[in-house]
C-alpha cells in the first residue's frame, strides 16, 4: 500500500466528540489482535486552557483538533482496514483511500515527538542562556531532566541565586 519499513504518523477523521473512543478502541483492538508492532501510537492533540468564571480559575483541556485523532502506524493492509473500520472512524485523511503520512516538520510543530538533544553539559557545568526571558544570564546545572529536555539551573539574578527550568535549546555550556 505505501511506505511500510518506517512507521509515519496519520491523520484519522472521527465523529466530533468522539476523539477519545476512537483512541480507546483502536488501543484495544492493537491489543487484542497483538498489533503493537504495527500500529504503535494513537494520540489526541489537547491543549490546557484557563477559564476564569465567577473569579475563580479552573484550566480545562481542549482538543486541538477536534473531530481527528493521530496514529503512529506502519501503513499495511491490515492496519489501514483496523483504522479505517475503527467505530468511530469516518476515514484517513488524503486524497480518496490514500492515506497522506505528516511530514516530519508537521510532527515536530505539534509536538507529538521531541528531536533527542545531546547534551554537553553535565550537574555542575556552567552553562550561558542564550534565548528566553533569561537570555544573557549566567548559571550552574543543578539537574538535567532528559524526558522533559529541560535543565533546572540556578541563575544570579538582583544579588541572589535563583532556581530556573530552561529548556536545552535555550542554553549552552560555557568554555
Amino acid at each position: 500500500m505505501a511506505d511500510t519499513n518506517i512507521a509515519k504518523w496519520y491523520v484519522v477523521h472521527t465523529y466530533s466528540g468522539h476523539e477519545n473512543k476512537v483512541k480507546a478502541n483502536i488501543e484495544k483492538i492493537v491489543e487484542n489482535r497483538g498489533m503493537e508492532d504495527v500500529i504503535l501510537q494513537v494520540a489526541v492533540p489537547t491543549e490546557t486552557v484557563v477559564e476564569i468564571k465567577a473569579g475563580k480559575r479552573k484550566d480545562k483541556s481542549k482538543k486541538i483538533f477536534p473531530g481527528y485523532a493521530l496514529v503512529k502506524m506502519f501503513m499495511t493492509d491490515e492496519s489501514w482496514y483496523v483504522v479505517r473500520n475503527t467505530r468511530g472512524v469516518t476515514g484517513f485523511v488524503g486524497p480518496g483511500s490514500k492515506p497522506i503520512p505528516l511530514t516530519d516538520e508537521e510532527v515536530e510543530n505539534m509536538g507529538l515527538e521531541k528531536r533527542s538533544i545531546h547534551v554537553d553539559f553535565a550537574i555542575g557545568d556552567t552553562i550561558s542562556v542564550i534565548s528566553g526571558p533569561f537570555e544573557n544570564f549566567i548559571g550552574t546545572v543543578e539537574e538535567i531532566h532528559m524526558e522533559r529536555q529541560s535543565v533546572k539551573a540556578m541563575i544570579s539574578m538582583f544579588g541572589r541565586e535563583t532556581p530556573v527550568e530552561l529548556e536545552f535549546d535555550q542554553v549552552k555550556k560555557n568554555f
